[in-house]
């Protein structure tokens, strides 16, 4: 049975972007972490838009390999086939944006782990599965992994797999440019063209750009090199022709390039070349293993490519299979796509990482109560968070699904060694109480102290609001929740809106809806929202309206406690828990509240601190997951 829709084989690599644009790499003062390299991009392209997708590859068993290993997996791409290479090291390319035109590149490629690859290393059980095996021109550029890539090509066709190449010619891994000529894209080669066409006649699909089809053509006549391939290859050959969009070929190549089928193609300002071919052929990868015609393969080709170009990073570029669907049905509303805000929420929001269809969370972010405490000073209250993260993980037992809530200035040393945890993390911003909403100094006046946290951290911020502010209050706060929420999307950050009307006014069945499209109207689109509980199904009936019509891929609703009794928790989650899009719930004091103040005074020593934290946080686990549990049968029996 086939259960991968394509296989990628080839090199895999850690990209560090230059975040800063239009300089020269000696120039760049930081840098992005990407996961990179011609077919582990695909891979994850094609991930992206709904294929079932493996990549065979090497990495180190080192820091770097693990963040490949780990990015493919958030990807949903199938890892059977990477090879974690205990002597050799992940590579790495260092690169940026000059313009439209010029990116400087520099490959660590020296004797990489992906290219460690060898024939031992291609598992039949893994191709047998595969409708499709795509290979990238690289690794036919040493004997090792040539012998790898054309053992996984003939398991491939033994086993009735479709096989595709991407030429992907790069001369500085052929040995044919020095190390500062990494964006060199075409050298004259005899050998390489040799190399090539030996191996051309392996594929039912070519693609390549006018010079990578030179390079298998042995000729820098387009038309000319295309028939030469033809003559070695009965492939359907694409060839890509930048802004001119790509044509394909299923017989004889016509007098010219204009005579082959095309799709239609987008007009976008190009901003960053890099990675944009990666994209196209996921796109036609699309199209092929849907036996769409061509003109509607290279639409979705052309497509992705205009993503691509248009974007910092390769693969973070790519569009997922409801940004594509958007696009091609509404079209381009602005040349440079990354300022579209439309698109730009809806890749934001299809392409997350990670997946929290449930969610319990303990919250211990709480600062000006633990330090109204008796007993407490900064360095016992630290020691109490540390506790509370012992008893989060706890009640976690490694299972997903769980989470905390944790502060920078008193609780650092749990935040930080929740890092890595499997943990849902959020992490709070405002000053504590404060209205209209002031944001803590250590996050800079520009929001920039964001640029130091982890990536897992969600950016949380509770804003004191009502429906009923006046103009200027709901302006200035509105303002400030949209400079952290943009702050949070530039530092690709997480981002989680706290709202609690009932500390500022009365409030009935409307009351929350209402603010939340308020928030919206603003331009604000929280990945979360953390709610007071609502007693009555009409108010999350509401509620959830308010926010699906605005926002249909958001994470979801966690509920948050009040200090309220567990009773009378327990009767808010039974109305809350009808509704899939409340994920669960983040709770603190009813769990820490006592404990905290009996371990100041030093009534309570540290294991019988984290037992009772820990029984009351899984006791309300089960109530969570005891509501969820019978809302689900209840909506079986109607």
């Amino acid at each position: 049975m086939k259960t991968l829709d394509v296989i990628t084989i080839g090199r895999c690599s850690v990209d560090l972007y230059g975040r800063q644009v239009g300089g020269r790499l000696e120039d760049m003062g930081s840098f992005e972490k990407y996961i990179g390299g011609s077919p582990t991009n695909i891979a994850c392209g094609t991930s992206r838009l709904g294929l079932q997708t493996g990549v065979i590859t090497g990495v180190g068993d080192e820091h770097m390999g693990r963040f490949i290993l780990e990015e493919l997996a958030r990807e949903g791409v199938d890892t059977r086939g990477v090879k974690v290479d205990p002597e050799r090291l992940t590579a790495l390319v260092l690169l940026g944006i000059r313009d439209e035109t010029q990116f400087p590149l520099i490959f660590y490629r020296e004797n990489c782990a992906d290219m460690g690859l060898s024939e031992a290393d291609i598992d039949e059980d893994f191709i047998v599965g595969a409708r499709a095996v795509v290979a990238t021109g690289t690794h036919l550029s040493h004997p090792r992994t040539e012998a790898a890539v054309l053992k996984a090509l003939a398991l491939a066709r033994k086993h009735g797999a479709r096989t595709a190449l991407d030429i992907d010619y790069r001369p500085n891994l052929w040995g044919l440019a020095g190390h500062g000529a990494g964006e060199s894209r075409f050298v004259a080669s005899a050998a390489v063209t040799e190399k090539l066409q030996a191996h051309l006649p392996l594929f039912d699909l070519i693609v390549g750009t006018e010079e990578e089809f030179h390079i298998a053509g042995g000729t820098t006549d387009t038309v000319a090199a295309l028939r030469a391939v033809r003559e070695v290859s009965d492939a359907v050959l694409v060839c890509k022709r930048g802004a001119a969009g790509a044509v394909a070929f299923e017989g004889a190549i016509p007098p010219s390039l204009d005579a082959g089928e095309r799709g239609p193609g987008f007009p976008i300002e190009v901003f960053n070349v890099l990675g944009a071919g990666d994209g196209f052929f996921s796109g036609l990868l699309k199209g092929w293993m849907e036996d769409a015609p061509w003109p509607r393969a290279l639409e979705y080709a052309n497509a992705c490519g205009a993503f691509a170009v248009s974007r910092h990073g390769c693969t973070p570029a790519y569009p997922s299979a409801a940004e594509l669907e958007f696009f091609l049905a509404r079209g381009v509303r602005r040349p440079d796509l990354r300022n579209d805000p439309e698109l730009a929420q809806l890749h934001w929001s299809t392409t997350r990482r990670g997946h929290w269809p449930a969610l319990r969370v303990f919250a211990f972010d709480h600062r000006a109560q633990f330090e109204e405490m008796e007993g407490a000073s900064p360095a016992k209250i630290g020691a109490f968070k540390a506790l509370c993260l012992k008893a989060a993980l706890e009640v976690q037992e490694g299972r997903p699904g769980y989470g905390i809530l944790c502060d920078n200035r008193l609780g650092r040393r749990a935040l930080h060694a929740a890092s890595g945890s499997g943990l849902w993390i959020g992490r709070p911003c405002e000053d504590p109480g404060s209205r209209p909403l002031a944001l803590e100094q250590e996050l800079g006046l520009d929001c920039g102290g964001l640029s130091e946290w982890a990536k897992e951290n969600v950016v949380k911020v509770l804003c004191f609001c009502h429906p009923e502010d006046a103009p200027e209050l709901r302006a200035c706060q509105e303002r400030e929740v949209r400079r952290l929420w943009e702050a949070a999307r530039r530092n690709r950050l997480e981002f989680l809106l706290e709202i609690i009307p009932s500390k500022v006014g009365p409030c009935d069945e409307t009351t929350v809806a209402t603010l939340i499209g308020q928030f919206y109207a603003a331009g604000i689109y929280p990945d979360w929202w953390k709610l007071e509980p609502m007693t009555t199904r009409v108010a999350w009936e509401n509620t959830i309206a308010a926010i699906e019509a605005h926002d249909p891929h958001t994470r979801g609703i966690v509920v948050l406690g009040l200090d309220a009794p567990e009773a009378e928790l327990g009767a808010s989650f039974s109305v809350a828990a009808g509704f899939p899009l409340v994920k669960g719930f983040a709770v603190g004091r009813t769990i820490f509240g006592s404990v905290a103040r009996a371990w100041m005074r030093g009534d309570l020593d540290d294991t019988l601190a984290v037992a009772e934290m820990a029984e009351r946080f899984r006791r309300l686990c089960g109530i969570w997951d005891g509501a969820r549990a019978a809302a689900a049968a209840q909506e079986e029996l109607a």
